[in-house]
């Protein structure tokens, strides 16, 4: 009888094995996985009734403290220790206090390229209780100003590499009142003070730990720049409780104490500071940062270090596959690799060049108060949802209309939910359990970013900008940008701030910037579409130059379209979605059309020819 009980039994388990692998294939890697998240989110909401917060920099002293010999940052060949980081960014820490430049509440600018002193400046800042505005390296003049005027700091410390961007600024910031500490032992410019000389005979004693200790996970910590709607950068609001979930990314996916992370994005993107140097603080393991990203670098530097765990936007991924192949490419200890961007040609050409690697994508705005992870590793998708994800983050898509650039809506003024399958504009409800922090100075930013009466009067959503559609299958998958901001080479470019910057030229009436797609590119590249003043002609040499010293490179754009006139939206609107649908064939294009050429210096008539290069890829962008 027992016997008979016990094949029963068996042959029930069996056969409820393969009714979940049948109708439930994700079962279990969704129960884990929601798991570590209720685990997770349970820890952060006893900060929020017991008001003490362990933040990020808290659980970093925990980790110097339990592993102080471990190392933390490996930079160019050299090892920093828990403990070195720690005695280091404390002696940040004494220097400021020392001389009084800022106090617990105060707002730092941070313009440096990736070192181990970026992080050890920024832990030593936060330790006062400060806040850090984290400045894009790629970053000039008007924008430079910008950034300071939008979040209010009171000092700039930046690396010693980078001093010579402030030469046409610097005077304006010494005019406000905002004193410029440099990362070197002597001064090369009047007015700066030397940073490193004072680190040499500073003390490594911690600072009062009062100082740094945080009662509320909404308390403002950090400041991250990021291009949107309204052209010139802005000072998105980095709260405790974002820090928090960002560092635990790494975590979630599965990685481990034992893990070694590369880190080649910059420090002032939030994925390699709160996900990447955060991440590593939550798991206590070990990081290789880079000061920059190298394709041809990249494996034997995995090799090298034996790299378990690397970060990644697409356009990365996309470089490496493009490199010449080599024998022994997938002999490496690389296991996991977290990121966002990653175009599904490449995730299945990367995986089968490289190797079985767990591509963990992610998706998620510095700003956002919506994130999606793709837990299961499914090659296409951007993050994975359910039942249970919905009852946490009260996210949906609508209907958009591209022409119109809106969302569609109803005869009683709301919004239209699109099917299951269907893209649409992915809107995240703002409500006290996922709030929307906003970006510091004017609240018209913040305002920009939200919906309001969206399914019912009063509601708020958070507008992600981004197009999107859940499959039947509940994978989240990422289709295109809307607005007025793309991505290229990494970086967003907003339309509005290089529209504003080649409306300067004298011989330029009108601009209208998008971006187009580039066959075998992530992203879209810059194109205008300009009027000329009446009697002027157009001036390739003379526009070169202005972008090349005002603009970024990736802001710069590629193609010039020259139009007798500007389509616009019944709004008075400019009109992009015709532009964008045309591209930049020639032979499609009546309109004259120009091609930025590096090696001329110029914009120059864009031919044939040109177009069959760009598209085949051997002229690059």
């Amino acid at each position: 009888m027992l016997l008979a009980w016990a094949i029963a039994l068996l042959a029930g388990l069996c056969a409820l094995h393969i009714l979940q692998k049948h109708n439930f294939p994700y079962f279990w890697k969704d129960f884990f996985y929601l798991t570590k998240v209720i685990r997770y989110g349970i820890k952060i909401e006893m900060y929020k009734m017991t008001s003490r917060v362990v933040t990020v920099l808290d659980r970093f002293v925990q980790q110097a403290e339990r592993l102080p010999d471990k190392p933390f940052v490996v930079f160019e060949g050299s090892v920093h220790t828990y403990r070195d980081v720690d005695r280091r960014s404390n002696k940040v820490a004494q220097v400021f206090r020392t001389h009084g430049a800022v106090q617990r509440g105060d707002i730092v600018a941070l313009l440096m390229s990736n070192e181990p002193d970026f992080i050890c400046t920024w832990f030593g800042l936060c330790k006062l209780g400060c806040a850090v505005a984290f400045l894009n390296t790629n970053i000039k003049a008007r924008s430079l100003l910008h950034c300071f005027s939008s979040c209010g700091a009171k000092m700039l410390i930046i690396g010693a590499d980078l001093i010579d961007t402030l030469e046409d600024v610097l005077p304006s910031l010494q005019k406000d009142n905002i004193s410029v500490w440099v990362m070197a032992r002597q001064a090369t410019k009047p007015g700066t003070c030397t940073l490193l000389d004072k680190l040499d005979q500073a003390s490594e004693e911690p600072v009062p730990a009062c100082l740094r200790a945080v009662s509320s996970v909404k308390a403002p910590t950090l400041y991250i720049f990021t291009s949107g709607t309204t052209g010139l950068p802005k000072a998105a609001v980095i709260t405790q409780l974002q820090t928090l979930k960002a560092a635990a990314g790494f975590w979630a996916y599965g990685a481990t104490y034992d893990d070694i992370v590369y880190i080649p994005l910059p420090l002032y993107h939030s994925a390699a500071s709160l996900i990447g140097i955060g991440g590593t603080i939550e798991l206590g393991a070990t990081c290789i940062l880079k000061k920059k990203f190298s394709a041809t670098q990249f494996w034997s530097d995995c090799k090298k270090y034996n790299i378990t765990v690397f970060q990644y936007i697409g356009e990365l991924c996309r470089y490496l596959c493009n490199q010449p192949r080599k024998e022994g490419e997938k002999d490496h200890k690389v296991h996991m690799a977290v990121g966002n961007g990653m175009r599904q040609d490449i995730w299945k050409e990367f995986l089968d060049r490289f190797g079985n690697i767990k591509m963990c994508e992610l998706y998620g705005s510095t700003e956002g108060n919506v994130c999606f992870m793709n837990h299961t590793g499914q090659i296409g998708a951007v993050g994975r949802s359910n039942f249970f994800y919905k009852l946490f983050f009260k996210y949906q898509m609508v209907k958009y209309d591209l022409e119109k650039d809106e969302p569609v809506r109803n005869k009683q003024g709301f919004c239209e939910l699109v099917q299951k399958g269907e893209t649409g504009l992915m809107l995240s409800q703002v409500n006290s359990k996922n709030p929307f922090f906003g970006y510091a100075g004017s609240k018209m930013l913040t305002e920009k970013k939200l919906l309001r009466d969206v399914f019912r009067k009063g509601d708020a959503y958070f507008n992600t900008g981004d197009l999107m559609c859940e499959d039947h299958d509940n994978f989240v998958h990422f289709k295109d940008r809307i607005g007025d901001t793309f991505r290229w080479k990494g970086e967003n470019v907003a339309t509005t701030e290089v529209t504003d910057m080649i409306g300067l030229m004298d011989f330029l009436q009108e601009a209208n910037v998008y971006g187009v797609e580039v066959p075998a590119n992530e992203g879209k590249t810059g194109m205008a579409a300009v009027i000329l003043k009446p009697g002027c002609e157009f001036d390739g040499k003379k526009l070169y130059e202005h972008v090349a010293e005002h603009l970024p490179s990736y802001a710069q754009p590629r193609f010039i379209r020259i139009q007798e006139s500007m389509d616009m939206t019944g709004t008075y609107k400019q009109q992009k979605f015709r532009l964008v649908r045309d591209g930049f064939n020639p032979s499609h294009v009546t309109d004259p059309l120009y091609f930025l050429d590096y090696s001329e210096k110029c914009y120059i008539p864009l031919t044939k020819a040109i177009y069959e290069d760009i598209v085949s890829g051997q002229q690059k962008l």
